[in-house]
């Protein structure tokens, strides 16, 4: 299938572009630059992964959201917080209905280049805080995608059952560099190693069983789940989890 792939420039979206490379003919990548505060870092490892792809990458810039919309993940917002990236905190970074908007102009775009699908890598790990990554949105989503377009583009979540484990094992298994790749929302020169995004790519490499390439500012003790006891994971100095005693 001619597929368009929505690519950040982060992990998820990332191997999502290397698996649909993999199992389809992409027609474009396509990023989104709407103001947030980490895409002068995010957004290169698109271009320099699709171009390593011999892929085709766009940035479709949206400036309103910026000067409109109200998150924390904006430059004009507030600070971003540290913490579990299931706390509650965390819902400060959602842009609201962010995936609607960018899936509308991916769809149109895919019509228009002649794609019959368009692929996102909305995740597991993604529904306790942003209501347009679970799975009954994009199942609406996808049947406006194909109700609305002449081609009837079909909307492929390949990742939508993986946690974020999951997912840095498969694309350890497609030959990512995940070293570059950026997930920190603070969008500072290293990865902060302590807000919701990182703690969450932390514990991906930790439960993954891989080793974790990326730089932090922090290297603290991961913080447990919200409302469950859960043992600290602590990564040895390789970033890998510790060995189970014998």
């Amino acid at each position: 299938m001619q597929v368009v792939v929505l690519c950040s420039g982060g992990m998820d979206s990332v191997t999502a572009l290397h698996w649909a490379r993999a199992a389809h003919d992409v027609l474009v990548a396509v990023s989104f630059d709407y103001g947030a505060k980490h895409h002068a870092r995010e957004l290169p490892f698109a271009a320099a992964h699709a171009a390593r792809l011999g892929v085709r990458h766009e940035v479709v810039r949206l400036g309103f959201v910026e000067s409109l919309f109200a998150s924390d993940l904006l430059k004009a917002g507030g600070p971003i917080p540290d913490g579990h990236y299931e706390d509650a905190t965390m819902r400060r970074t959602v842009v609201p209905f962010r995936n609607a908007i960018m899936l509308a102009i991916a769809c149109g775009l895919a019509e228009s280049t002649g794609a019959a699908g368009l692929v996102i890598a909305a995740h597991g790990g993604d529904h306790a805080i942003y209501p347009d990554c679970r799975e009954e949105f994009m199942r609406a989503m996808g049947d406006a995608m194909r109700l609305g377009t002449y081609a009837g583009i079909a909307l492929l979540r390949p990742f939508i059952a993986l946690t974020k484990a999951q997912i840095a094992g498969e694309g350890a298994r497609l030959g990512v560099d995940f070293a570059r790749t950026w997930s920190c929302y603070k969008g500072q020169e290293i990865h902060c190693g302590t807000c919701g995004t990182c703690v969450e790519r932390r514990e991906a490499f930790i439960l993954a069983g891989l080793r974790d390439p990326t730089a932090y500012a922090s290297h603290a003790p991961l913080p447990p789940r919200p409302g469950k006891i859960q043992p600290r994971i602590n990564p040895d100095k390789n970033g890998l989890p510790p060995r189970p005693a014998v």
